[in-house]
């Protein structure tokens, strides 16, 4: 210290740097073992210590000098080292960085190393080879030149926390060496030989103790194989290793895996998307859950063992549990969510608040404590640059790292480190649920006595008839064969043993909780269905296993529809939206939705077929969502009503449609601007927004644009928006749309501009299809267009009529429709019989065709209900008549909406709808 002091004073150096100086050696042994030695180390501190070590400035130490040699090579690495970290060092205890200058800082020292080493190495080996074939190969200036474009076949990849760009300021390097091996390399000279060499070479260059140090210690193991393994696969045993040996744990490990040499982005995107099918599955893997699960359980026993109960970044509490947490997100759901696919962990956790995956508060609290304990690391580093998590014992060690760490006194700081290691235990055993991590058959009989006796066929049939229906099963007899069928299927048995080990826990479950339902029978039959059509995929009964409460959820949905059953088991991937209740019962923001969805084709752009089935699943999710709020128990308070519920579901149409022109256009070949001038127009239920689940969408297309070619190219384009939403893929269907309103319906053409639709409406449609006009809207595309459309629309419903001449119009096509149908006398058909929900609309359409010349609020597209209700306040029907039809009216739609869920006809016994169908009979003859 004396020799640092006595260098301060002469160099006439600022007191505050003075200071920083004294603060970095009672901080670090090894910076004052440092400083003390090399003035000129002291000095470059002196000089840059205002500025962060550079990745530009460390390029420029390197080229200053010519390494001519393996020892200069070292010798140069190692005194870049020396200056990177005594510098990130010093601005880290003084305050001058923070922790993602060091991590970068530390990364970028790592790459910048390894790519040195690796082109030095490469150019040495080239000349000096030891084999006759492998230096007269390199001898030849030709063959050189053909070698050199072959070096790139040889590649780093950076794992673990340098590949997440987070390094240790003393970490090992988690390092993969592999080569391409499909290149014209000449028979003679082995590439295997030659990349076993320079990768030895190149671990020497960097972990080689010197009377320098080292640069980064390397560890090899996480190569395929393990220590056991090739030092350098090819590409293809690399690839071939992971589709049949890959392990779990390497799945985690190869999340952060990043290509550091040669720095090439597109061998990056290659390599990542060579092993992307191994690291990330196409479906939500809640094995991953399980398994990372048991992996930290195998560190927290080796921690144990050793007596690290202390160490910060394996114990309890840990670094390592924090990575894990996001880790485990990206493992269950990257395969679906490329934005997931990143690497940083304060990132990917930034990422998982941003998308609601975690909650704010866990997500900061997690911030807040890994910062804490990566800052706590880096300074059980600096203080002898050393590996080490542990914390001190002695008194003086202690007073050492509270200094670094700003606080004064041990006691102080011990305490905020046990609450931030306490809140990331809490949030780890809930993201883990740790709580249900031991769901076994044995444990299950005894929550589940009678129902694990019943599933493992353990009671005589007597009994177990009994069991059931005391549980409440009315069909008991029914529900046991069902159960007894589905244990001796062959689905069952030929499930793998920890698929069926899953199933046998959750069955027990499944009794019990469908006997809660009013309907036990049919809730405990089609959650039977559902479960033979997922059993086979793992990943599902996992979710189920680790969110018990997602069952009880699927149950109930079950319960209530077999519409949503039926839906469920079409699209299981469904399942993981019923995780989250806050989620789940939450009111739709249609403006983040389109923001998520348009994010959504953008990431596809150029995959078509993948931008379709994205599409698809983001219906289903927002349907599943709706559905889930609509046939909710009374304990939901965001239970929906059945107009909220249609205009949820006739926004998610609109939207849907916005985006699908958006995304159709920016790849469509014919387009000849960069906004098409095209719009669509809803009809019948979307004109209305009274949509329901499977309802179809009725539109038509207009277009206003001068383009000589208009009419084709909007043709086309028009085309492939029926064919984007028609098309069954495996997605499924996105909608059913009806083009039959255009003008001249079937044998018209596919679209028209806006003026032949005004001259069409004008002079050429028939009542009816100004009938239909009053329910019609602009609902995506060019709002001038829409706008013109509303005011062709007004114009049309505004002419003024000869009154006889219209009612006889209207009752002759309802006449003719209800002949159409065949309607059993003895029942009432809620759409189609005399009273019912067609005549509703007969009559407010006729009304607005008759009257909307004189009172102009007529011709709003407000609905049908609030139609009546300003017909009455006009005086034009009867106040009580019109409250009465109104309610019938919204009455004959829920009953239509539960027959729907329901699976059943839309009919009724005529004595439990007499009363609503004579209200709407009294003002159908009023009028008509």
């Amino acid at each position: 210290m004396l020799s640092l002091e006595k260098y301060l004073t002469q160099s006439h150096a600022p007191a505050s740097f003075g200071a920083g100086v004294q603060h970095l050696a009672q901080c670090s042994l090894f910076a004052a073992r440092m400083l003390s030695k090399h003035a000129d180390l002291l000095q470059d501190l002196l000089d840059n210590h205002a500025q962060n070590y550079a990745l530009a400035q460390m390029q420029q130490f390197l080229a200053a000098i010519k390494i001519e040699d393996e020892t200069s090579l070292k010798k140069r690495l190692r005194q870049l080292r020396q200056r990177v970290i005594l510098r990130t060092m010093y601005r880290d205890l003084n305050g001058l960085a923070d922790l993602n200058e060091v991590l970068q800082t530390t990364s970028e020292l790592a790459e910048i190393s390894l790519q040195t080493a690796v082109s030095f190495n490469m150019a040495w080996l080239r000349t000096n080879s030891s084999a006759a074939a492998e230096a007269a190969y390199f001898a030849c200036d030709s063959a050189r030149d053909s070698a050199a474009d072959k070096t790139n076949g040889f590649i780093v990849v950076g794992m673990g926390k340098l590949g997440g760009s987070e390094l240790n300021v003393s970490s090992d390097i988690d390092l993969i060496f592999t080569y391409d091996e499909n290149q014209n390399w000449p028979a003679e000279v082995s590439q295997q030989d030659f990349y076993n060499q320079l990768a030895k070479k190149v671990i020497a260059a960097l972990d080689e103790i010197t009377e320098d140090g080292f640069v980064f210690r390397v560890d090899m193991r996480l190569r395929p194989f393990g220590s056991e393994g090739v030092l350098v696969p090819s590409l293809d045993a690399l690839e071939d290793y992971y589709q049949s040996n890959g392990r779990e744990w390497e799945r985690y490990a190869w999340i952060k895996g990043r290509v550091i040499y040669p720095n090439n982005d597109a061998l990056q995107v290659n390599i990542h998307a060579l092993l992307r099918p191994f690291i990330f599955r196409k479906y939500l893997d809640y094995n991953a859950l399980a398994s990372m699960r048991e992996l930290k359980l195998q560190i927290h026993r080796d921690v144990l063992q050793k007596g690290q109960t202390d160490n910060i970044k394996l114990g309890r509490g840990g670094i390592r549990e924090i990575e894990f947490i996001a880790q485990v997100f990206q493992l269950m759901r990257g395969g679906r969510d490329a934005s997931l696919q990143i690497k940083p962990t304060l990132a990917i956790l930034n990422l998982l608040k941003k998308k609601a995956l975690l909650q704010e508060n866990v997500v900061d609290e997690l911030l807040a404590a890994y910062v804490f304990l990566r800052n706590l690391e880096h300074r059980l580093m600096y203080v002898d640059d050393q590996q080490t998590q542990a914390l001190p014992t002695s008194e003086e060690a202690k007073a050492r790292i509270v200094s670094a760490m700003s606080f004064a006194n041990w006691e102080t700081f011990l305490a905020q480190l046990n609450l931030h290691r306490a809140q990331v235990a809490t949030h780890f055993d809930a993201t883990f649920n740790e709580k249900f991590n031991s769901v076994t058959p044995n444990q299950n009989t005894i929550k589940n006595t009678n129902e694990t006796a019943i599933w493992q066929n353990n009671l005589e049939k007597t009994a177990a008839l009994q069991a059931m229906l005391d549980a409440g099963y009315s069909d008991a007899e029914q529900s046991y064969s069902r159960l007894h069928m589905l244990r001796e299927s062959a689905r069952y048995k030929n499930l793998p043993e920890q698929s069926r080990q899953r199933f046998d826990a959750l069955m027990p479950l499944v009794i019990q909780q469908a006997a809660l339902e009013k309907n036990a029978d049919d809730a405990l039959l089609r959650s039977i269905v559902l479960l033979e059509n997922i059993c086979r995929r793992a990943s599902y009964l996992a979710l189920f296993v680790e969110y018990p409460q997602t069952l009880h959820v699927v149950i109930k949905l079950c319960a209530a529809s077999p519409w949503l059953a039926q839906y469920l088991t079409a699209h299981p991937i469904l399942l993981d939206e019923l995780l989250d209740a806050k989620t789940l019962y939450a009111a739709p923001d249609f403006v983040q939705m389109k923001q998520e969805l348009t994010q959504n084709m953008q990431a596809l752009v150029g995959d078509t077929e993948a931008q379709m089935d994205a599409m698809r699943h983001f219906k289903h999710v927002a349907i599943m969502r709706f559905a889930a709020q609509d046939v909710a128990g009374q304990d939901i308070t965001t239970k929906l009503q059945l107009e909220t519920l249609s205009d949820y579901l006739s926004a998610l149409a609109d939207m849907i449609l916005q985006v699908s022109l958006q995304t159709i256009w920016q790849s469509f070949k014919y387009k000849h601007i960069e906004t098409p001038k095209f719009a669509v127009i809803g009809y019948g239920k979307l004109g209305g927004k009274e949509l329901g689940y499977v309802s179809d969408l009725d539109i038509i297309f207009l277009y206003d644009d001068p383009h000589p070619e208009a009419a084709d190219i909007y043709a086309r384009f028009a085309q492939r928006i029926n064919n984007w939403f028609n098309s069954m893929t495996n997605a499924g269907l996105l909608y059913e749309t009806d083009l039959q309103l255009r003008p001249d319906g079937n044998s018209g053409l596919l679209v028209s501009s806006v003026e032949a639709f005004r001259e069409y409406q004008q002079h050429k449609a028939w009542v009816w299809e100004h009938q239909a006009l009053t329910r019609a809207r602009f609902v995506a595309g060019d709002a001038d267009i829409g706008e013109a459309f509303e005011q062709i629309r007004r114009d049309v419903l505004r002419q003024p009529r000869d009154a006889e001449k219209l009612k006889f119009e209207v009752v002759q096509m309802r006449d003719k429709l209800r002949a159409a149908q065949k309607i059993n006398p003895k029942l009432f058909d809620l759409k189609h019989s005399v009273g019912g929900i067609i005549d509703v609309e007969f009559i407010v359409q006729y009304m607005v065709l008759n009257y909307a010349n004189k009172h102009a609020q007529l011709a709003d597209n407000y609905g049908n209900i609030a139609l009546l209700k300003t017909l009455s306040k006009l005086n034009i029907i009867d106040k009580q008549l019109s409250e009465q039809v109104a309610n019938a009216y919204r009455e004959y739609r829920k009953l239509i909406h539960a027959s729907k869920l329901q699976e059943k006809p839309a009919t009724l016994l005529l004595e439990q709808i007499r009363q609503q169908q004579s209200f709407v009979i009294a003002l159908w003859q009023s009028i008509f």
